[in-house]
């Protein structure tokens, strides 16, 4: 029968134990009591015939060889790089030299709670580097590292749904005035299409088909380079008004030429900065029209809102914005402009019974206000 001990070396405790002839060492932190919590599991793991042997590495070691040897070939480039963002700046500066088998669910709901309780972090943020951590650890598992996933069973932080806005058409109108004549055409261009602010400064000039007043999204601006767009469906043909397509065609005139062929570069013909883009000229320009602080991407809701408020089919203003299903559409901009639904219930009465329903209740009403005509001049014979 196989039987283990806890030593203690240092400042630390160690799990100590031999099977099939071999004994074997694993650290189990600067906490006794997780020793032997440590402990107890192994042998009743080795007793019931359940154990597996996993090698020891630390999670610095680990994680850059997941990024090297299953995260480089698997996603895309930039999304690559955003999850070695998230492993070199937040996770392995916590977790980097413990050894993986030593990682609990308490250490990374610890790791969480300091996140949300220390930085200026976003829970959508933070739930990132969740998810790259459960990925982390379950490839640990496929690789013989770990036998369970210890941040399996944790959920990610609550996130409070954002209050959308968007710009009344008056209110665009007024925007649109006042912004710089060199980025009135992407402003436009934004207003009109509902191009993610990526998307926008990833357009070529062979991406627009001007006899069919079309506008192909091929591709996006991710960290600063030209990628692939958000997901599959993100790539698609948008219809666009005949005069968006004659305000490009005159931009198209005195735009910079660079070797990307951008719609919207920089003053060199390079790809422009999208910071700079959003603090010097579209909040300025906001200011200038005297209208309240809003994101680039509410210029994409006010576009949504104008569909919805003209009654397009949602199946439309869904191919348009490039959601993965028309479900998603409903859930962000269902409730995004109420007055559609006013007159709902008379426009569905109409429908189905005509006038002769509206001449009733017109009777009904006449003969509501004659009485409260005779209530008021003879209260005495009606009381």
């Amino acid at each position: 029968m196989a039987r283990g001990s806890i030593v203690k070396k240092g400042s630390s405790y160690y799990i100590v134990y031999r099977l099939d002839g071999k004994q074997t060492w694993k650290s189990a932190g600067p906490n006794k009591k997780k020793a032997e919590r440590m402990l107890t599991e192994i042998m009743a793991q080795i007793h019931t015939g359940g154990y597996q042997e996993t090698k020891e590495i630390t999670f610095k070691d680990f994680s850059n060889k997941w990024l090297a040897d299953y995260s480089a070939s698997r996603v895309k480039t930039s999304t690559h790089r955003f999850y070695k963002d998230i492993v070199d700046l937040h996770l392995t500066p916590h977790f980097g030299r413990l050894n993986m088998s030593s990682i609990t669910t308490h250490m990374i709901e610890e790791f969480l709670a300091k996140e949300i309780r220390e930085t200026s972090l976003s829970p959508t943020t933070i739930g990132y580097h969740l998810r790259v951590m459960k990925t982390i650890l379950k490839r640990a598992i496929i690789w013989g590292y770990l036998t369970k996933n210890p941040a399996e069973y944790i959920q990610k932080p609550r996130i409070a749904r954002k209050e959308m806005d968007f710009l009344t058409p008056e209110e665009l109108r007024i925007f649109l005035a006042n912004t710089e004549p060199e980025y009135y055409p992407l402003f436009l261009t934004a207003a009109l299409t509902g191009l993610r602010r990526g998307e926008l400064l990833a357009l070529k000039w062979s991406d627009i088909n001007w006899a069919t007043n079309q506008i192909h999204v091929r591709r996006s601006l991710v960290l600063g380079r030209l990628d692939e767009p958000k997901s599959k469906t993100s790539i698609r043909a948008l219809i666009v008004p005949p005069m968006l397509i004659s305000e490009l065609k005159k931009h198209h005139l005195s735009c910079p030429i660079g070797e990307l062929d951008l719609v919207f570069p920089n003053k060199n013909g390079d790809i422009m900065n999208a910071d700079n883009l959003y603090k010097r000229h579209f909040l300025m320009a906001l200011r200038r029209a005297g209208l309240r602080k809003i994101r680039f991407h509410d210029l994409r809701h006010t576009y949504t809102a104008l569909l919805i408020s003209q009654g397009e089919n949602l199946k439309f203003i869904q191919q348009q914005l490039g959601h993965s299903s028309i479900q998603v559409t409903l859930d962000r901009y269902g409730h995004l402009m109420p007055q559609v639904q006013e007159g709902a219930g008379e426009r569905l009465q109409e429908s189905v019974f005509g006038n002769s329903v509206r001449k009733v209740l017109e009777d009904s009403q006449k003969t509501e206000s004659e009485t409260q005509d005779l209530e008021t001049y003879y209260p005495s014979v009606l009381g």
